[in-house]
């Protein structure tokens, strides 16, 4: 007779634990991915920081004339003053750390370290301070500004095109605003003290993701 009270008693606390948790699930509401805008006004005013997670950093450089080989730097930072009222008044400060430069060319990206190209120990940053934006329209710009390498500063514009803005994961799984861009610039080597064997222009790709918390 006990046991029967207690399986009773056991099967009553199951379903009013079935009952509990099939009533949250009714009232908890679907999760919903956000999705990228292509309307850079959808990301709100203020403060973003680069994704370093979302973030490619990409030259591409002139092999020789046969080829373009393609090397990544790996760490990066950047702070975005945004204002989508009155985008010619935002601001963007960005750098890599030319240290994190690799290539599938074994122990090239060792080479490319030393004194005779990026000089990592000496100049361990490559630095691009906005200067202007130009909108065209709101998925479309430019970006001009001061790139800084090897100790010597030239002027670079940067062809922007928005990727996707809006609520988002910032940064993490804390919802917040992210804009999402791809831009492209091209720098004289020889401008920035590159050896010859750097002689046509060089391009720097960048995909990256700004976000801003809250």
């Amino acid at each position: 007779m006990k046991t029967k009270i207690i399986s009773a008693l056991f099967g009553a606390t199951l379903s009013i634990a079935q009952v509990g948790f099939a009533i949250a699930a009714e009232q908890t509401p679907p999760m919903v991915l956000p999705h990228g805008q292509h309307d850079v006004r959808a990301a709100t005013s203020g403060a973003y920081m680069l994704d370093p997670n979302h973030t490619a950093v990409i030259v591409r450089v002139p092999h020789l004339g046969f080829s373009m080989s393609a090397f990544r730097f790996g760490k990066s930072q950047g702070t975005l003053q945004w204002d989508p009222a009155h985008i010619e008044k935002s601001k963007l400060d960005a750098s890599v750390e030319t240290s994190s430069i690799t290539t599938p060319v074994a122990g090239f990206a060792e080479q490319l370290q030393g004194k005779d190209y990026l000089n990592a120990a000496n100049f361990p940053l490559a630095t691009f301070v906005s200067t202007a934006f130009r909108p065209e329209d709101f998925q479309h710009g430019k970006v001009d500004g001061n790139l800084t390498l090897l100790g010597k500063t030239v002027k670079a514009t940067f062809d922007v095109t928005l990727v996707g803005a809006g609520p988002g994961f910032a940064g993490g799984p804390t919802m917040g605003h992210v804009i999402g861009i791809h831009a492209v610039t091209t720098v004289d080597p020889k401008a920035i003290g590159l050896p010859p064997v750097f002689s046509d222009p060089i391009e720097i790709a960048v995909d990256t993701e700004f976000a801003k918390k809250g």
